[in-house]
């Protein structure tokens, strides 16, 4: 409820912007012509997700995963980062934060490891692996809109632009994760007998759902219209077969409140010089001081408030297709260190709570101020590199 009431204060600060002419309305109409086909798409991916979750999917790729450790932690640990990386990747990182923290918690309790491991190992490339593909962050929606044109347009297009620093950008956290649970990850397990899915044809029509869906996403195809698609057709079944579930609960409605406030809100911060201030920050060049000057600033930005305001305050002092990337790797990989830097990880620790796993955010902080700065700077000077 908290993110649902600071989004009605932020569009009742961007209604006033809009009544005293500080944000005029032809640019309050081109942001919600920009914004809604987004909203749409996190609206229907999550529906698609919560009922695929709902209908057992993400529970048996949970013991496959079991039975594919082949007993040691470090090899199933292993699995969880491919998981981890192709949901968010595919699948958008608040599906990865809000469906499979409870997968890998579950999983590690169930052939008895520690499950802070799998926890951070799911937030943390929530985060920093969602690079690739525009689906896999709201704020590569919105930079593929500033690059609709040019070679990097389209989903392969963006791939990419974004593909070393993304790479860059899952094996460094990885490593460190790896590192720093080494004992707890270098220790064996016995698997133990699965589940039988409560619904046989609910389960198939969701692996099938997701399983097209992935094309799908990549295809050029504006993303919302096979989201919603997918969204419509396991509604349909669900609304045949296990009513109940359909409730207004699984919509993220408290997620576009806040997202709707905050678009308006910093669009109109920006008329009243915000994007001057920034612009002196950040600089111009493409060069890589530039360039890292950039990202970091969008990394501070990022952990300071919250990295999709930090995208929307910066994005108009991007101006290149390598600055713009370099903002992405700011405030993509860069929320790790406070608890609000991303909607991700605010999700991610409501569900810690409920599944009664906690974490000291001193050790969560500390480890963000390591792991941010060795994954950031190699991956600015690489798209540099490569591009």
């Amino acid at each position: 409820m908290r993110t649902a009431l600071l989004g009605v204060i932020l569009l009742v600060l961007g209604a006033v912007a809009i009544a005293t002419g500080i944000l005029p309305v032809p640019d309050a109409l081109d942001v919600a012509n920009r914004v809604w086909p987004i909203l749409l798409f996190v609206v229907a991916i999550t529906v698609v997700t919560e009922l695929a979750a709902e209908a057992g999917l993400f529970t048996v790729v949970a013991e496959r995963l079991a039975k594919w450790g082949l007993d040691r932690a470090w090899l199933l640990w292993l699995l969880v980062v491919v998981l981890a990386t192709a949901c968010t990747v595919f699948l958008s990182l608040d599906t990865t934060a809000v469906l499979l923290t409870p997968v890998v918690v579950l999983l590690a309790r169930h052939v008895g490891l520690p499950p802070l491991p799998f926890a951070m190992t799911t937030i943390w490339l929530a985060n920093t692996a969602s690079l690739l593909l525009p689906v896999s962050n709201l704020t590569n929606l919105l930079a593929e809109h500033e690059l609709a044109t040019g070679p990097f347009a389209g989903p392969i297009g963006f791939a990419a632009l974004m593909a070393v620093p993304a790479l860059v950008c899952i094996v460094v956290p990885s490593v460190v994760l790896f590192v720093v649970y080494r004992r707890a990850l270098l220790a064996r397990y016995e698997p133990k007998a699965g589940t039988s899915p409560e619904d046989r044809v609910l389960l198939g029509v969701s692996a099938v759902v997701v399983i097209l869906l992935v094309p799908a996403l990549v295809s050029g195809i504006a993303v919302w219209i096979p989201a919603a698609g997918g969204a419509i057709v396991l509604a349909a079944f669900f609304a045949a077969r296990r009513t109940t579930v359909l409730k207004f609960s699984i919509l993220p409605w408290q997620i576009v409140v806040f997202a709707s406030g905050l678009f308006l809100v910093v669009q109109a911060a920006g008329g009243l010089g915000l994007t001057t201030v920034l612009s002196s920050l950040v600089g111009t060049g493409d060069s890589g001081l530039d360039l890292l000057r950039l990202s970091g600033v969008a990394v501070g930005g990022a952990n300071v408030v919250n990295n999709l305001p930090a995208y929307l305050a910066l994005e108009p002092v991007a101006g290149s297709p390598l600055r713009l990337a370099a903002l992405l790797i700011g405030v993509n990989a860069g929320p790790l260190i406070t608890p609000w830097a991303s909607l991700a990880t605010l999700l991610w620790h409501e569900r810690l709570r409920a599944l009664d796993v906690h974490i000291q955010w001193k050790h969560y902080i500390g480890l963000g101020c390591i792991v941010v700065p060795i994954t950031v700077v190699p991956a600015v000077l690489l798209l540099l590199a490569v591009h």
